[in-house]
């Protein structure tokens, strides 16, 4: 069996309706999966150009919290699909579809409430995907394993530090990678059985036959216990009574060269987002966004390019080891190790030091900002200095565990009125 008849009776369903609390203000306005990521992309770009490189060409994005910005992006973004070459994206807001008080009660009941739009692609699998994560996979490998192993489920896992699984759902497997037992946030992980020091931690990422899958969604709404979770409830079921077999991402991560490590992030953090999107300034990312072989698709704005001016030893336009998107400006302003995203306007005198700042932010004269994310569209006051007291930063804008400061337009209104 061909891996593009796999993917052609495959679809991908994409779960994107997380809060995504402990992104704090940067999830004010948005889902997580809409959040910004290495200079003109969003995060669910990443899960979404996996499916279309793999193959996949049916999609369903599933939204709820503050969709309104991942709704736009992907109706600009993503409208290149053609219904008359059997190729489908929805987007499926909670809209109590099924009861006028219900929204989406968990993963699997996102699933439950729009079984009708699955039955319509008339697919034999469907692979159940998060929208939050940072990573660049071959879904065709893990389909081609689901297939040959037999299993009800495959689960995406990654292979992580026994110390660092806590923070996971954790799998117990055998020697032929069957899950023996699926373990919520272990405080002592079980290792593989080739290697007792790391464990495999769930990525969030199902394999199912749909026939299978739909039957176990309908046994699973008419639970009155059950949490309508696909890793809380139908996971741990299939562990017991049926055939779950873990893939390692190992084995479908697109690497840009051979011996590069599994990169796999979860964004979750004001520190997380922070240091990914720096990483990104290395000389050799382990993240590889130049790779045209797979690249990340996503909506391109018509701006024009970067433009660096004024060169005066005070009052120089430089940037070094950063990232620049199109429309920037960067006014006499000195950046350094920095990511800013699209139409960032920076003005004399100002340094940017491992800074991120998202798109249409604008950069007063005379400010210095360091280990900074900056929202969209922040006007930074001239001469406001940030990063090098953490105690008076702390007093208006978000400092993270690890000093990184966030801010936002409401604390610098906030900050001007006090």
């Amino acid at each position: 069996m061909e891996f593009s008849r796999l993917t052609n009776r495959s679809m991908a369903f994409v779960l994107a309706g997380g809060r995504g609390s402990r992104l704090k203000e940067l999830t004010d306005k948005r889902a997580k999966p809409a959040v910004y990521f290495g200079g003109k992309t969003r995060i669910i770009d990443f899960a979404l150009s996996n499916a279309l490189n793999s193959g996949i060409r049916k999609m369903a994005i599933a939204t709820q919290y503050k969709a309104h910005s991942l709704i736009r992006h992907c109706q600009r973004g993503w409208n290149f699909f053609r219904p008359e070459r059997n190729e489908y994206l929805d987007i499926l807001p909670a809209s109590q579809r099924v009861q006028e008080n219900q929204w989406y009660l968990g993963t699997a009941d996102a699933v439950t409430q729009n079984i009708d739009i699955v039955d319509s692609y008339n697919v034999d699998y469907v692979l159940i995907l998060a929208g939050d994560h940072v990573y660049k996979m071959d879904y065709e490998i893990m389909l081609r394993q689901h297939v040959e192993t037999g299993a009800d489920v495959t689960v995406g896992c990654l292979t992580v530090p026994r110390e660092e699984a806590s923070a996971f759902g954790v799998m117990a497997i055998d020697e032929k990678d069957r899950i023996t037992a699926f373990l919520e946030k272990p405080a002592d992980p079980p290792g593989t059985p080739e290697d007792p020091n790391v464990a495999l931690a769930s990525m969030g990422i199902y394999v199912f036959s749909w026939p299978f899958l739909r039957d176990l969604l309908l046994a699973d709404a008419d639970n009155p216990d059950s949490r309508h979770d696909f890793g809380g409830d139908l996971i741990p079921e299939i562990v017991k009574k049926g055939k779950a077999v873990a893939h390692r991402f190992g084995q479908s991560c697109v690497r840009h060269v051979p011996e590069a490590p599994a990169y796999w992030r979860d964004v979750g953090t004001v520190d997380a987002f922070w240091k990914a999107n720096i990483d990104l300034t290395d000389f050799n990312p382990d993240l590889d966004l130049w790779d045209r072989n797979w690249p990340i698709w996503t909506y391109s704005e018509s701006v024009p390019p970067a433009k660096f001016i004024h060169d005066e030893e005070t009052r120089r336009g430089t940037a070094v080891s950063s990232l620049v998107s199109g429309g920037c400006i960067i006014s006499g302003t000195e950046v350094r190790n920095s990511l800013l995203f699209t139409g960032v306007h920076s003005n004399s005198y100002s340094v940017l030091d491992h800074a991120v700042v998202l798109p249409y932010a604008v950069i007063e004269r005379s400010a210095r900002l360091t280990n900074v994310v900056i929202d969209r569209g922040v006007v930074i006051p001239t001469g406001l200095v940030v990063g090098e007291d953490p105690e008076e930063d702390a007093k208006w804008f978000r400092v993270s565990e690890n000093g990184i400061t966030l801010i936002t337009q409401d604390m610098l209104d906030r900050r001007a009125a006090g």
